[in-house]
């Protein structure tokens, strides 16, 4: 089945590091708002890099992205999936990135996890001429990394802001 992305990319003028994912997940997509399965760790890690408590609400969640000059969307705008399983997706449409690229001075970019760098190295890389970063993904289907390794990880984020 076709789904087509909800979720409109969540950054501002003041943005200065991507963060991308892959697709929303079944829970993302119901609440309209990225990472909403509550096992996903993307909350729990963004808000201990920053030394803040972990949001719970969406406008919360919007706040922590957007007061640390983050930005946040995913890779895909269009694919045929089965539930929320990245193995699932075939037939990916990229997101225009270049958009939040134009309006923001986007430092560097970051991929949520090795579905979002295969889009992302296939179809976006060469077109907008930007090497992104790839993250383990915080995904709970990222069982191998602890959550204690991801903030270690992906503290690499604050050097950009």
């Amino acid at each position: 089945m076709t789904v087509e992305h909800p979720i409109p990319p969540l950054f501002d003028a003041q943005s200065k590091v991507l963060i991308l994912g892959s697709f929303p997940s079944v829970k993302s997509r119901e609440q309209a708002f990225f990472y909403g399965h509550p096992q996903n760790r993307f909350w729990r890690v963004i808000a201990a890099v920053f030394g803040e408590e972990v949001p719970q609400t969406v406008p919360e969640k919007k706040r922590l992205i957007l007061s640390h000059h983050l930005a946040l969307w995913d890779v895909i705008a269009r694919c045929e999936i089965s539930g929320s399983s990245d193995a699932s997706i075939q037939h990916a449409v990229p997101n225009d990135i270049g958009m939040i690229l134009r309006q923001c001075e986007i430092r560097a970019v970051f991929l949520n996890g090795k579905t979002a760098e295969k889009i992302y190295r296939r179809t976006l890389e060469k077109p907008l001429g930007f090497t992104a970063t790839v993250l383990p993904s915080t995904s709970p289907a990222n069982a191998a990394c602890g959550l204690e390794d991801l903030i270690a990880r992906w503290s690499v984020i604050q050097q950009y802001c």
